[in-house]
This record gives structure tokens, C-alpha cells and sequence, in this order.
């Protein structure tokens, strides 16, 4: 408590309250590709704003803990939002969740010892708007993921392995 000391209680309930409003603003995602950094991109909500989806490479994981978080904000017409580790060492451990908005089914799928990639190809596998996906970096090597995407149609697993 030294270091505030001298500092009167109505002051350090105004730091409090600066610091309980204190929010991060989203990163908007638009172009073609996006390469992740934790400087830039740990803890804040990366929208993908691009309707012919947004390719998006990982920082490799070494167990940081930090945390990346991304929301469908376009709904992909072509291609695909595809998230991939940073390299063929890397994996997703997880499960994400794809409801279709055709029938209101919804279907959760498991990562596979070999996951690297996340696909949301606006039907199937998910990408319309209001998805989420969280992956954080818990180990070397390893990426914890969990989330929910939006889709049409019959669900499929929006889990793959193409980083090699």
C-alpha cells in the first residue's frame, strides 16, 4: 500500500472506476488475410468482416496463455474463414459447437489428434454472422478451442488438418 500512499480514498476510488470502464475496442478484420500477434490481438475479439472469408494464421503456441476470440461479423458468400496453427507442431484440442439456422439443429464436434484448422464456410461447417470461436494458447504446441457458429444446412465438422 505504499505506493499510495498520500493518495486520498475519493482518488483511489476514481482509479477504481477508470479502471472498471477500461475496455478493449474489437480488431476488424477485412482483408484477405490476417497474420495474429499477441501484441495486437491477445485478449481482444478479432471480427471477420470479409465476405469472401479471411484467412488467419496463429502465433505458434507456447503455452502464454493468451487468448484470441473471433466473432463472424460478414457472413461468408465465398471461400471460406479459415483459422490455422502457425506451424505443423501446433494442434486445436476443443470442441466447437455449428447450429443450422435452416432447421434449428445443431451439432457439437471434437477436435482429432491432428487438428490445425478451423474452417467456416458459410454453410455447412458455419460462418454466418454472430459465430464465435476462442482458442487459447495453453501449452507449447497445443491450442484449447471452444466455441459456437452459425450455419445452413446439415452441420459438418468445421475441424481439419492442413498445416503441414
Amino acid at each position: 500500500m505504499s505506493r499510495y500512499k498520500g493518495t486520498t480514498y475519493s482518488r483511489l476510488k476514481a482509479i477504481n472506476a477508470e479502471v472498471d470502464t477500461f475496455t478493449v475496442a474489437p480488431v476488424s478484420a477485412t482483408a484477405a488475410t490476417l497474420t495474429v500477434t499477441a501484441a495486437s490481438h491477445a485478449g481482444r475479439t478479432i471480427v471477420l468482416n470479409r465476405a469472401a472469408g479471411v484467412a488467419v494464421t496463429l502465433p505458434a503456441a507456447t503455452g502464454s496463455g493468451n487468448a484470441y476470440h473471433f466473432s463472424v461479423g460478414t457472413a461468408v458468400t465465398s471461400n471460406a474463414n479459415t483459422i490455422k496453427v502457425a506451424d505443423a507442431t501446433d494442434v486445436m484440442g476443443g470442441a466447437i459447437v455449428v447450429g443450422s439456422v435452416t432447421d434449428g439443429s445443431a451439432t457439437a464436434f471434437a477436435t482429432q489428434a491432428t487438428s490445425d484448422t478451423i474452417s467456416m464456410n458459410g454453410s455447412t461447417t458455419g460462418g454466418l454472422a454472430g459465430g464465435l470461436v476462442t482458442l487459447v494458447d495453453i501449452a507449447a504446441n497445443v491450442y484449447a478451442v471452444s466455441g459456437s457458429l452459425s450455419g445452413s444446412g446439415s452441420e459438418a465438422t468445421p475441424f481439419s488438418a492442413t498445416v503441414s
